[in-house]
């Protein structure tokens, strides 16, 4: 017997080495070998600090040490990401940043886990934590325009949502009532003569970016004609020449014209449009709710609230873009995959996302861990439920015709082109795209 229990000792000590060599360690408690370590890379650099807390706390808790590395700025995390997964050697989890077809061709290339099983259904589900919208970030639904299996594919860590602000002691100053935001179009551009009265300036973003003023565009398209017209003219069933598209670019004229954009705004990145907003050299800024950690750290008296846009129709609702602010994917090819995923679902409890959203300022994409968090962060959560995002719409617009809409716009702003003339202009780009697809003949 002794024999035999000496040989069954040396039998376990032999897999566990073979398993610290294979990345396990055994777990205390259960003497079983799970993960030693797990990989993490992502861009968030103000989230370090409370990732690696988390990191630390899970160890303690389970005995797999979690390294989260950093490499910012995004561009810089998106090449790495890329030269990896040609290289084949790919973290244990990582994000995509991109569209749709970026995170599709990962995973039509294997590079990314199916994590429907695991997200289960029912109330008591990994999937019913998250909100609805954030999830549907991460999804690929049946029939899809990319090819890619139906299924979730990543896991939601926050949400956001991308709004107007405006700084309540400006309005004041102006003579206007700082809980009583602009609720339509017209009152938003009734502004502008009194932000020109007072010498002020008016709204920033970070239009240079390009992206976030077709955000806004996108905005008002969905409140002009709907999503399902929206939807159409992707497809190429409507034309940019459209009157409805005609009435979104031409908003951007009278923005312009009225006096509520700050002077220079076309050419602005979002990081000064933020410093301009936080020390209250402008009325307006449209941002998005990551914008609470940021105006906390270079302007923590900062008196502002978060608004929809101001509606320009009644035909349809306000629609913003939002869901997923962040998110991760497992590594399908990782030998650690699974425990992977054990602590991405740590990761999103309750307790964690409430620490993250506290630390960091960020919406939790866990529903349960709103219950205590600022007042403005209340104001950007409570707008989820108008929020849409073109990596759920199941189709994406050619790139090249995104681009020609943002640089179009900015040629309205600076009084370069008519919104006529931009909407032809448009739809000559959108014809030869579509020519391209179409079958020789």
């Amino acid at each position: 017997m002794k024999v035999l229990s000496r040989f069954g000792l040396i039998v376990s000590l032999v897999f566990c080495v073979m398993g610290l060599l294979a990345g396990c360690a055994p777990k205390q408690e259960s003497g079983q070998c799970v993960a030693a370590s797990i990989s993490v890379w992502h861009w968030m650099t103000d989230r370090e600090p409370a990732f690696k807390e988390l990191a630390k706390r899970y160890e303690q808790k389970t005995g797999v040490k979690v390294n989260f590395e950093l490499y910012a700025p995004s561009d810089a995390y998106t090449q790495k990401v890329r030269a990896a997964a040609q290289g084949a050697n790919l973290p244990d989890i990582f994000g995509i940043l991109g569209e749709k077809r970026d995170f599709a061709s990962f995973v039509k290339a294997g590079f990314i886990m199916d994590l429907t099983g695991q997200m289960g259904n029912g109330p008591s589900s990994w999937k019913e934590r998250f909100f609805a919208k954030a999830l549907a970030v991460n999804e690929f639904t049946p029939g899809n325009a990319y090819g890619v299996t139906p299924g979730i594919y990543g896991v939601p860590i926050d949400i956001t949502t991308i709004q107007m602000l405006y700084n309540k002691d400006l309005f004041k100053q102006m003579g206007l009532d700082p809980e009583k935001p602009p609720a339509t179009f017209e009152e938003f551009l009734n502004i502008g003569k009194k932000i020109k009265e007072a010498g002020l300036q008016g709204m920033v973003g970070g239009w240079g970016e390009l992206w976030m003023m077709d955000c806004l565009a996108n905005n008002y398209a969905f409140n002009i004609m709907g999503k399902d017209k929206v939807i159409a003219t992707i497809k190429g069933e409507v034309p940019y020449t459209d009157p409805d598209w005609i009435k979104v670019f031409d908003l951007f004229r009278q923005m312009q014209e009225s006096g509520v954009l700050y002077q220079g705004v076309v050419t602005m990145v979002n990081k000064t449009a933020e410093q301009l907003f936080a020390n209250g050299k402008a009325v307006f800024a449209f941002n998005g709710s990551w914008c609470v950690n940021v105006y906390k750290g270079m302007n923590p008296d900062l008196k502002y609230a978060a608004l929809l846009p101001p509606k320009a129709s009644d035909k349809y609702p306000m629609a913003i873009w939002g869901g997923a602010g962040s998110s991760f994917m497992v590594n399908a090819k990782s030998r650690t995959r699974e425990e992977a995923v054990k602590f991405l679902q740590w990761l999103t409890e309750k307790e964690q996302q409430a620490f993250l959203s506290n630390a960091t300022f960020n919406l939790p994409a866990n529903k349960d861990a709103l219950k205590d968090i600022p007042t403005i962060l209340a104001q950007f959560a409570d707008d989820m439920d108008a929020t849409t995002h073109p990596s759920t719409w199941g189709i994406s617009e050619f790139p090249t015709v995104i681009e020609a809409i943002d640089k179009k716009l900015q040629s309205i702003v600076i009084g370069e082109s008519t919104p006529e003339q931009v909407a032809k202009e448009v739809q000559e780009i959108k014809a030869r795209e579509l020519a391209k697809k179409r079958p020789n003949r």
